[in-house]
């Protein structure tokens, strides 16, 4: 009896590991069965050139690709205090970005220098008031003073 119960776990042993390595193998063609289906549905999708219909959506683009084909290496890194000024005749819009940027840091300057005036007229009115409160407390000690004096 021994003997067979050995055989018998020996044979559960066999049939358990078998069944696991069956499901790993179906698990991982499922994976790739998925992988092989996702990449058969993006190559389904195609992409439709837009057409360019109208005469003048063409002289548009060709007129933005020799503007930016022209592009020198001032118009590309202008420097700060100037803007990019391209001829009218050549550009369908106008880069009001270092405009932008100019006007921003200059308000922002005027902000600080109305704020730096207005602290420093309040330091003047606190130091005025600092003096008069300061002479008040000298006046207040002479008459006190003047007091225990007379009482002598």
């Amino acid at each position: 009896e021994e003997d067979l119960l050995n055989d018998v776990c020996r044979e559960v042993v066999e049939k358990w590991s078998d069944s696991q390595v069956v499901d790993a193998k179906e698990e991982k063609e499922d994976e790739v069965q998925a992988i092989a289906s996702m990449m058969e549905k993006q190559a389904r999708i195609v992409v439709k050139p837009k057409e360019v219909s109208s005469q003048e959506e063409k002289q548009r683009k060709a007129a933005l690709l020799a503007q930016y084909a022209n592009v020198t290496d001032e118009e590309e890194y202008p420097s700060l205090g100037t803007a990019v000024n391209i001829g009218s005749e050549k550009s369908l819009f106008r880069n009001t970005n270092v405009e932008d940027v100019l006007n921003a840091r200059k308000l922002e300057r005027e902000l600080l220098r109305d704020e730096f005036q207005r602290k420093k007229e309040q330091d003047k009115l606190q130091r005025e008031k600092d003096k008069l409160a300061k002479q008040e407390r000298k006046e207040k000690e002479k008459k006190r003073t003047q007091k225990g004096e007379r009482k002598r």
